[in-house]
C-alpha cells in the first residue's frame, strides 16, 4: 500500500481515537463539555470535575487503552502464527486460560473483593492470569506439535481447549455461592468496573513495554507469513520464532484478561481490519491494529458504562454484539 494511502488512513484513525477520548472523557451520569475536560487535564478543573475525570474517568480510560493494545496486538501475533485470520486470544483458550487462575484467585477473596484490592493482590493477580494463560498455551502447543506444527491443528485445538475450560469456570462458579456466581459472571464476560489507578499503574507500563518489543520484531513477523519452507530458508527458525512470539501474545493476553476479563473478538476483528486497510505488512498493520483495537475497546466501555444508566453492562457483551457476526462472516469467506 501507498505511503500516502497509510498516512490518511492514519489520520482518519487518530482523528476517531481522538473522538472516542473526549467521548469516553465526556459522557458519564456527570456531563462534561470538551472545554471543561482540557481545563480539568491541566489542573484548573472544578472539584466535581477533578473526581470525574482524574479519580474515576482518566485511570479507566487508560486501562481500557491498554487493554484495547494487548489483545489487538495479541490477535495480530496468533494470526500470523496460526496463519489464519480467525485466530484470536479469546478464541482458542488463552483468555480462558487466564479466567480459569483469576476465578479461582477472586473466589478465594472475600465479598468485597474489588473494594478491598490490595497493594499485593494488585501484582498477584496478573500474574497469576499470565501463568494460566501461558499454561493453556503451552497445553495447546504440545498437543498440536506432533510431527511438526500445522497452523490450521493448532487453531481446532485451542478452540477445543477453550470449550473445556469456559465448562470448567461454568462448573466452578456453580459451586460457589450467589456472591461468588455474580461477581465472576460480571468478570469473565468482561469488564473495566473497578478499574482504577492502582490497575493503570501496572498494565499500562507492561503493554507499553510488550507492544514496542513485539513492533521491534515486525520482520520476522512479516516472513512468518511466508510457507515454512520459504521462511527457513531466509534463515528464520520458524518453530523458535512461533513460541516466541506465543510467548509474547500470552503476556498481553493474560494481562488484559486480569484486568479486565474476559474480552473477546478485539484480537479478532482489529487485525482484521487493519488489513484490509493497510496490507500484510506487520510495520503498519501493529500499530493500526492498536488503534482500531482501542477505538473499539472506548467507544464499547463508554456505551456498557452509560446506555443503561445506573446499570452497568460488561463491555466484553457490547463487543460481542458486534464480534460475533463479523467473526461468522470471517467463518463463511474461509474456504
Amino acid at each position: 500500500m501507498k505511503k500516502r494511502s497509510i498516512r490518511k488512513v492514519a489520520l482518519v484513525l487518530l482523528i476517531l481515537l481522538v473522538a472516542a477520548i473526549i467521548l469516553y472523557l465526556s459522557w458519564g451520569t456527570y456531563r462534561v463539555s470538551p472545554t471543561d475536560i482540557i481545563k480539568t487535564l491541566m489542573g484548573r478543573g472544578a472539584r466535581l470535575q477533578n473526581a470525574a475525570i482524574l479519580n474515576l474517568r482518566l485511570p479507566r480510560m487508560l486501562v481500557a487503552i491498554s487493554v484495547g493494545i494487548a489483545l489487538s496486538t495479541a490477535g495480530a501475533l496468533l494470526q500470523t502464527i496460526t496463519k489464519n485470520e480467525l485466530a484470536d486470544s479469546g478464541i482458542i483458550g488463552i483468555n480462558a486460560g487466564a479466567a480459569v487462575a483469576a476465578v479461582v484467585f477472586i473466589s478465594l477473596k472475600t465479598a468485597n473483593y474489588y473494594s478491598t484490592l490490595g497493594a499485593l493482590s494488585v501484582y498477584v493477580l496478573p500474574f497469576l492470569a499470565t501463568a494460566g494463560a501461558g499454561l493453556s498455551a503451552t497445553l495447546m502447543y504440545l498437543l498440536s506439535s506432533r510431527n511438526g506444527i500445522k497452523p490450521r491443528r493448532l487453531l481446532l485445538i485451542g478452540l477445543g481447549i477453550n470449550a473445556g475450560l469456559n465448562a470448567f469456570i461454568t462448573f466452578f462458579t456453580f459451586r460457589g455461592g450467589v456472591g461468588d456466581y455474580n461477581r465472576v459472571l460480571v468478570w469473565i464476560s468482561g469488564s473495566l468496573w473497578g478499574a482504577g489507578w492502582s490497575y493503570a499503574k501496572i498494565i499500562v507500563p507492561l503493554v507499553a513495554i510488550m507492544f514496542v518489543l513485539v513492533l521491534l520484531n515486525y520482520k520476522k513477523l512479516d516472513v512468518l507469513n511466508l510457507s515454512d519452507g520459504n521462511a527457513t530458508s531466509l534463515g528464520v527458525q520458524v518453530d523458535k520464532e512461533r513460541k516466541r512470539f506465543l510467548t509474547y501474545a500470552v503476556i498481553l493476553a493474560g494481562s488484559a484478561t486480569a484486568f479486565a476479563g474476559n474480552v473477546s473478538f478485539i484480537g479478532l476483528i482489529a487485525p482484521n481490519i487493519a488489513r484490509r486497510v493497510v496490507g500484510p505488512f506487520h510495520k503498519n498493520l501493529l500499530v493500526i491494529s492498536a488503534i482500531i483495537g482501542v477505538v473499539i475497546t472506548l467507544v464499547a466501555d463508554a456505551v456498557s458504562r452509560n446506555l443503561f444508566s445506573p446499570i452497568e453492562l460488561p463491555v466484553g457483551i457490547t463487543i460481542s454484539v458486534f464480534g460475533v457476526p463479523y467473526f461468522i462472516y470471517l467463518m463463511m469467506r474461509e474456504n
